[in-house]
Order: structure tokens, then sequence, then C-alpha cells
């Protein structure tokens, strides 16, 4: 039973740092936060965004989630003012690009890192389909044999790594592979920075990217749903 226990948090941290980890617009707020003004700011704006994650799960235990997937003109809406947020802080990135010119940025500029990622990911419609489909696998009570269905071996590994589905060792395992990238991603970027100047506007410059091409897709996505 320990073992189980044990092995459902570690599954859990391992798919909650795998699910933080990808390139996104979450990661492109974290990043210009830690380069402009330090780990702190980076790890607060993680923190937003798993705030919202806490959020989602709450809504997901009530089942509020499933109402808005189930209203493709309220899934459109959230598309859109996503994109449109998304647009507003790529070009609100792209000024900040000039600060990390400086040696050390601008770390007295006010960090609007949580509420920047926070509302991002309350209108983040695929952040809502995670937490439709994955996140109430996660949540349902049952059990699931990892290796059990790997090609030619499943039989041999059967019920060596078991995970018990709906326990709290898993949402607890899943948060805390979270926070160890919000806390891992910026302390990573701040050394990188201090090491090579010439990184941090360039880290800069990629997150302004990479929230406009997020803020262009959503609003594309929105303009599909509604029309």
């Amino acid at each position: 039973m320990v073992v189980q226990t044990l092995t459902t948090l570690l599954a859990g941290a391992v798919f909650g740092l795998a699910l933080a980890a990808p390139p996104g617009p979450m990661n492109a707020i974290i990043a210009e936060e830690s380069v402009l003004r330090g780990w702190r700011a980076g790890v607060t704006a993680g923190l937003g965004a798993m705030v919202a994650d806490l959020c989602f799960l709450v809504l997901s235990l009530a089942g509020v989630v499933a109402v808005v997937e189930s209203m493709p003109q309220l899934r459109g809406a959230l598309f859109g003012i996503g994109g449109v947020l998304m647009l507003w802080f790529g070009v609100d990135a792209a000024r900040g690009v000039r600060a990390t010119l400086t040696p050390k940025g601008d770390p007295d500029g006010e960090s609007k890192g949580f509420r920047k990622a926070f509302v991002l990911a309350l209108t983040n419609p695929y952040q809502i389909l995670f937490w439709l489909t994955v996140g109430v696998g996660l949540l349902t009570p049952g059990t699931h044999d990892l290796l059990a269905e790997v090609q030619y071996v499943g039989d041999t590994l059967a019920g060596l790594v078991v995970v018990e589905t709906g326990s709290p060792a898993l949402v607890v395992g899943f948060f805390g592979g979270i926070v160890c990238w919000v806390t891992g991603f910026p302390a990573g970027l701040v050394a990188a920075g201090d090491r090579f100047e010439k990184l941090t506007p360039v880290v800069a410059g990629a997150s302004a990217l990479v929230l406009g091409g997020f803020g262009v897709a959503f609003l594309w996505s929105a303009a599909t749903v509604l029309l």
C-alpha cells in the first residue's frame, strides 16, 4: 500500500512536470518576468498559472467545467478573450525587451506576472479541456497500471507501477511537479542570464513572439467557433 502511494505520488509529479514544461504562453510569461525582474517574479508568475489550475480542480469536482465545454459560444468567447489578452501581453513583453538591454533589466518595475498568468489560464479553453478530459480521469477513483499496456513486455511488467487515480497522492504529486517547474525554470533562466547577458533580451523577445503567436491562434479559433 505504501509502495503504491509513493508510486502514485511520483507518477503525479512526473505528469505535472511534463504538463508544465512544454513551451507556451504561461512559460513565456514566466520567462519574461524571470529575465526582467529576477527569480522571485518568475516564480510568482508560475504560481498564478498554478492557482488557476487549482480553481479548475475545484470546478471540475463541482462539474462546472463540463458546462463550458457544452456551450460552443462560451468556448469561442473564451478563445477571443484569451487571444486579445495574449496579444496585449505580447506587446507589453516586446516593450520590455528594451529594459533587458541594461545589465539588470528593470528590477524596480511592477511585476504583473501573477495576474497575467492567472487571467490567461482562466480564459484558456485548452486548459478547460484538459480538466474536462485528463483532469476528470485524475480525479475519478480507480487504479491504472502504467506498464501493463507497454508493447511486447506489458505482461511481464504488469503490476509494477500501479497508480491510484482519484487519490490525494496523485493530486499532490501533480501540483508538486508543477511547483518544481515554476521554481526551477526561473532559476535556470536567471543563472543563464547572469552568465550570458545577451541571452536576456533574446528570452524576452521570444516571450513576446510566443504570446503574440498564441494570441493570433486563439483569435482564429474564436472566429472559427463563433462564425
